[in-house]
């Protein structure tokens, strides 16, 4: 007579397969998050004019530029240098600079719109202001 082993019972069976089919649920979710973070950050891809709003300092009252954003990078659209980034729920910050001039700037996209705060050393002079974006 043979001895007796003992047989996997099923519920260990039938929880190893939960576990398995869980881990591929929780895989699947990370990569659909992953992939919908990707797509929500395209949402603001495209030429965003940005008009810049001088409250206080002795520079210009107004300045605009075109920014180029394209993922997670925002970049200059034609005039001066731009880098920054922006995250996929919109939020975005600049630095700015064309010649001696540099400012930074935060704020964020929704939609079609944004808008901000900057700050800078504009030819020579300490400013801060408020920015506003239409994608174009």
């Amino acid at each position: 007579m043979a001895p007796h082993r003992p047989q996997p019972s099923r519920s260990r069976s039938g929880f190893a397969r939960f576990s398995l089919l869980a881990a591929a649920g929780l895989l699947a979710l990370t990569a659909s998050d992953a992939e919908a973070a990707r797509r929500r950050a395209a949402n603001f891809d495209g030429t965003w004019n940005v008009v810049f709003a001088t409250r206080g300092g002795n520079c210009s009252p107004t300045y605009s530029a075109p920014f180029a954003v394209q993922g997670r990078r925002v970049a200059s659209a034609g005039g001066g240098k731009v880098t920054g980034g922006i995250t996929g729920g919109g939020n975005v910050a600049v630095r700015i600079s064309v010649g001696a001039s540099v400012a930074t700037g935060r704020g964020r996209l929704a939609g079609t719109t944004g808008s901000g705060t900057w700050s800078g050393l504009i030819q020579g002079d300490r400013c801060h202001g408020v920015w506003q974006a239409t994608r174009g």
